[in-house]
């Protein structure tokens, strides 16, 4: 999938993708980021990590993406302009690519990986107890 504006190859000009891989299959494979619940297959995590997160280092490393990552989650929202949608804010995803997100995830980041997003002075939220 190519598009998204200027340049035909997907890239910002600093590197970044300008969005997210959209999953290829919504079956059972389907995992979401714990940290910014983007929604992808286990194939796509280890063939091209986390778009918003590459400080995790989910890329070619099946334990990077087991323990970053989860089947457990609930909803898909699709996500075109992120910055503009109320329901991308109101999830907190408003400045993340565009992309697939989960509404909800079950789990928290491991420690360790909490640590990471700390060292890299990224916020990250815990889901929300109910």
């Amino acid at each position: 999938m190519r598009g998204g504006g200027g340049g035909g190859d997907g890239m910002e000009d600093d590197g970044r993708p300008k969005y997210a891989q959209i999953p290829t299959s919504f079956g059972h494979e389907l995992r979401a980021c714990l940290r910014c619940r983007l929604v992808k297959t286990y194939d796509q995590f280890m063939e091209q990590g986390c778009e918003n997160c590459p400080f995790l280092e989910m890329d070619r490393d099946h334990e990077n993406v087991v323990n970053c990552t989860t089947p457990n989650f609930t909803g898909i929202i699709s996500v075109m302009d992120p910055g503009r949608s109320w329901a991308a804010r109101w999830l907190r995803i408003g400045k993340f690519i565009p992309g697939c997100y989960t509404l909800a995830v079950a789990e928290e980041l491991p420690e360790e990986y909490q640590g990471i997003c700390q060292e890299n002075n990224v916020q990250y939220f815990p889901p929300k107890r109910v």
